[in-house]
């Protein structure tokens, strides 16, 4: 299985798998190969994205222009970059379900 998460020049690529609409926005452990994100947004005009991007720029202590979805736009499988984040960091938060 491919780890959901790897370390690239720029920082950490994540594969996410986001449910937007949830009552609060939280990591739920693991969805196949993707860390499966509920997003207290609904999926209308970015405003799921922009909750995604600001929860996680909040979480890794990065300013929210840190934060780029390549790949997902208007799926809920995504890519994300966390420029400057280093993989331990990542592996740090999602070991402990995602608490800063």
């Amino acid at each position: 299985m491919t780890p959901p998460y790897r370390q690239t020049r720029e920082g950490s690529l994540l594969t996410l798998h986001v449910q937007p609409g949830a009552k609060k926005t939280e990591y739920m452990g693991l969805h196949g190969d993707a860390l499966k994100v509920r997003v207290a947004a609904p999926p209308v005009e970015g405003a799921a994205n922009e909750a995604l991007c600001s929860w996680l720029a909040g979480l890794f202590k990065v300013p929210q222009k840190a934060i780029t979805i390549q790949a997902g736009q208007t799926g809920r499988r995504k890519l994300v970059l966390l420029k400057g984040v280093a993989l331990d960091s990542v592996q740090n938060v999602f070991t402990r379900g995602g608490d800063a």
